[in-house]
């Protein structure tokens, strides 16, 4: 065998890899037939976009809790980060449009500070995940509902509008920033040391740390880089919404997981791909549009993700006793 041959467990890796992205692929090409079908003004230019516009802010988080995920982590929080992040813009602003690059840098460092305190409950006091996010979560509810007294908050600048809703060359922002994003996670995870590091230690933290990897601190990066991906989610999200309140992404804690899970990004960490978390928002999208197109009740979706989440807990369950 030649000395450049592909291993065969890394050749076994790469093919369940191709066929994922092939079967999840599929997915989304059955369920979009399957909904023209249904209802066949589903298929319409405008719909679509309209479909794709709405979907843009969760498909911002879904690579935030993939990214988490991938070192092991989970984030309960990210939807409040995403709702602070929108009081927070309207705490510190006026309505005027040129105060905006002001308010994503404020959310920037604001997602960095609680993603940095998640992070380092997680690796410096070993809390697990699921607790340390979860306080996070009630934590920023208190703080949201202390300062605007359950109200819904201040105005936001008129180009936050055109940030959720408008369009470049007929492609809605949002989308083309969730791209922008996708892309640059994306080449991150690919073709960077810090990419690779980031896989090993969600694969296996003991044999990172033996190679010279510090998986505490790349974990907090992790966690900071999430909250900063929520926070502009949430800008974008109020946005496309055009309110703020305290229960600006609701919902998206769980949808965010489900929509990463069904797109192949492991719970027990360290396996996944940009690529396959965005395939996981169309199908978790598409299949939320099929409820109403058959006129099931709304619950039903709740169903659905409660259903997905059981599959992948359990499987998660078995692998980690193999």
């Amino acid at each position: 065998m030649s000395g450049l041959a592909v291993p065969e467990g890394a050749r076994a890796r790469l093919i369940g890899l191709r066929l994922e992205r092939f079967a999840l692929g599929g997915a989304v090409v059955g369920l979009t037939i399957l909904a023209a079908i249904l209802s066949p003004a589903f298929l319409t230019a405008g719909n679509i976009r309209d479909i794709l516009t709405q979907a843009a802010p969760l498909g911002m988080v879904v690579l935030a809790q993939a990214l988490i995920m991938l070192v092991r982590g989970i984030d309960l929080s990210v939807a409040s980060v995403m709702a602070s992040a929108a009081v927070l813009a309207t705490a510190f602003t006026t309505t005027n449009d040129a105060d905006i690059p002001m308010i994503f840098v404020a959310v920037l460092l604001g997602g960095a500070v609680i993603g940095g305190i998640n992070g380092w409950l997680v690796t410096r006091r070993n809390v697990s995940p699921f607790l340390a996010t979860l306080a996070m979560m009630i934590l920023l509810q208190g703080v949201r509902f202390a300062y605007t007294q359950g109200a819904p908050s201040g105005l936001l600048p008129s180009g936050f509008r055109w940030l959720g809703t408008g369009q470049i060359s007929g492609v809605p922002v949002n989308l083309t920033v969730l791209i922008l994003l996708a892309l640059g996670l994306g080449v991150m995870l690919r073709f960077t040391v810090l990419g690779r590091s980031i896989y090993i230690i969600g694969g296996n933290p003991r044999a990172a740390e033996l190679v010279g990897l510090s998986a505490q601190r790349i974990t907090l990066l992790c966690y900071c880089l999430g909250s900063m991906l929520a926070g502009i989610a949430g800008l974008f999200l109020v946005g496309f919404v055009g309110t703020v309140d305290n229960w600006v992404g609701r919902g998206y804690e769980l949808d965010s997981i489900v929509a990463a899970v069904i797109g192949g990004v492991s719970l027990a960490g360290g396996s996944g791909s940009v690529m396959g978390a965005l395939l996981g928002v169309l199908i978790l999208v598409l299949l939320s549009n099929l409820v109403v197109i058959l006129g099931l009740p709304v619950e039903f979706q709740l169903i659905l993700k409660g259903v997905i989440i059981i599959l992948a807990t359990g499987l998660y369950a078995r692998r980690t006793r193999i």
